[in-house]
């Protein structure tokens, strides 16, 4: 089993508008929502991939009762804590002549809400996946991944960390199964640019050397590299053509190379599937479905370029 961690999934509204009058009222043509969050965006690729998950976490109010509605209903199974004040965020995202994103607080999460999720967790049997994705909220400390992480010292899980910064430094203690950087989040961690993929090589060893199996940066346009616990260094590269958005990439990366490895138990394959629904995700206006990911596992432009061991 799967189990995804979204601390503070969101609504996102996105509206459609021509033209900001700002003297006036602004009418938008288009209005859609959907439901986000690194964790959820997971789950709800795996669940394409039919692989099977649980999608928790913390919901709250009549926002959080309608994503768990709506994640349902794309037969995403859930066990979420749903707090006892507070509403799931919604953010509003303007598509107009330039693009305005606002990102909502979200609710506070109290020690009692925790010991509740972790009492969720306890369900997690050695051989499951646990993935911790994305920042966590301002009421919570950023050691809240270690502090579950501490609870699975006698069982062998496979965890999957998509963090940043010191969230993502301090957990490579506990060897995570894998962790995926950017390529700018990678620099970030060591204070240096990223301009090569020597420069992807070396500084994802470092991270291996700390701790991490294996170490899988995205590339934006340039792909992504994995540096694999055996050594071996693979690289893939995108299919051609027109981005739609660029939301939830890294997050459907996440979610094939998990369903890849669980199939094959081979990285290059885990590799090329990630990248498919990157790229499946990448040219579409929102997650990608199982058709769209079909259409692009047959796209020959995805492939692997380089193999091999330092």
């Amino acid at each position: 089993m799967i189990y995804t961690v979204t601390f503070n999934p969101a609504m996102d509204y996105v509206m459609q508008v021509n033209t900001i009058n700002e003297k006036d009222i602004s009418r938008s043509e288009k209005e859609q929502i959907f439901y986000g969050g690194k964790g959820i965006n997971v789950s709800s690729v795996l669940t394409q991939l039919d692989i099977e998950n649980t999608a928790t976490g913390f919901l709250a109010g009549f926002t959080g009762n309608e994503l768990e509605r709506m994640l349902k209903a794309d037969n995403i199974n859930t066990d979420f804590v749903h707090l006892k004040t507070g509403f799931t965020r919604i953010n509003v995202k303007i598509k107009s002549e330039k693009e305005l994103d606002i990102n909502a607080h979200g609710p506070d999460i109290s020690e009692q809400d925790i010991d509740e999720f972790l009492n969720k967790l306890k369900k997690i049997k050695s051989g499951d996946y646990l993935v911790l994705a994305g920042s966590v909220p301002p009421s919570l400390s950023d050691d809240i991944y270690e502090k579950i992480l501490e609870h699975f010292t006698d069982k062998d899980i496979n965890v999957v960390v998509d963090t940043t910064g010191n969230l993502l430094k301090n957990i490579l203690k506990y060897k995570p199964f894998l962790i995926k950087p950017n390529h700018h989040e990678l620099g970030e961690i060591f204070s240096v640019d990223i301009n090569s993929t020597q420069d992807v090589i070396r500084y994802a060893k470092k991270l291996q050397e700390m701790g991490a199996k294996n170490v899988l940066v995205s590339r934006a346009k340039d792909g992504a590299t994995l540096i694999d616990e055996n050594g071996n260094v693979i690289s893939v590269t995108n299919a051609p053509g027109k981005i739609v958005s660029s939301v939830g990439c890294g997050d459907s990366m996440v979610a094939g190379f998990i369903a890849g490895y669980i199939e094959s138990k081979n990285y290059e394959k885990a590799l090329r599937l990630g990248a498919v629904c990157a790229n499946a995700t990448a040219f579409s206006s929102s997650i990608a479905k199982k058709k769209e990911i079909d259409n692009m596992f047959l796209n020959e432009s995805i492939y692997i370029k380089q193999k091999g061991t330092d």
